[in-house]
């Protein structure tokens, strides 16, 4: 079997400039920190990055460094954010007026399914969600025109999959193959996000041996996952 496990430089050392990167979590809670790290330690910039949230930043509930996503943007690492959560991060604000930073904004949902439409192989989502509204004349995060459907008598927007280059994911607790489970709070965006990239990074607070933990302990399949980092620090509000 190959040994999926490495150090965090490791696993992001194929993350290159200009590629696009999903994150789990929600405002920090759930995302792996110690990949973000890595990352940020690497420098590449030019990032598309898909997430819940733009993170936090430094000074948040009395938070000596930022959080998450949040860590990206200030390392002037990101030109497009694609998320549904923004206002937690002035960054963004300031990014988006000074015409450095493209923010494309999903309605939370709408960005969960079409990130499950890549994980699972569909060929995108219908929504009701913005029909009728001016989201339904702007472009898609990919620039592309919305495609308005009518089904019985009930309009919907077609919302197309959303995919990465990278997933950087989170787990409580892992095996060595990468079947892994998140506990609580920080289950947001992490599921969902295993296998809708070419490359799934998985950083785990716990690695076990194959076959030392009950199966019904995880949740999602190693199959998806390409990469584990131990040692994530214990999750933190």
């Amino acid at each position: 079997m190959i040994n999926k496990i490495k150090t965090a430089d490791e696993a992001v050392s194929g993350i290159k400039d200009g590629m696009t990167i999903m994150v789990g979590g929600f405002l920090g809670t759930g995302t792996p920190e110690c990949l973000i790290d890595a990352l940020v330690k690497k420098g590449v910039k030019h990032l598309t990055v898909i997430g819940n949230d733009g993170g936090l930043p430094v000074g948040t509930y009395g938070a000596k460094t930022a959080r998450g996503i949040g860590k990206l943007l200030e390392a002037g690492m990101v030109d497009h954010i694609i998320a549904s959560h923004v206002g937690m991060n002035p960054l963004i604000g300031d990014g988006m007026v000074a015409g450095t930073l493209k923010c494309t904004l999903v309605p939370q949902g709408t960005l969960a399914e079409k990130i499950r439409a890549a994980n699972y192989g569909l060929g995108g989502v219908l929504t009701p969600t913005g029909v009728g509204t001016p989201m339904e004349e702007e472009l898609d995060e990919l620039d592309r025109p919305k495609k308005v459907l009518e089904i019985e008598g009930k309009k919907y927007l077609l919302e197309m999959p959303l995919r990465a280059d990278y997933a950087l994911c989170r787990a409580s607790i892992c095996d060595k193959f990468g079947n892994f489970r998140c506990d609580k709070a920080t289950k947001n965006f992490n599921y969902v996000m295993a296998g809708a990239a070419d490359h799934v990074i998985l950083a785990s607070e716990k690695v076990v041996e194959i076959g030392e933990a009950d199966p019904d302990t995880f949740v999602v399949a190693g199959v998806v996952v390409d990469t584990i980092v131990e040692g994530e620090p214990k999750w933190q509000i």
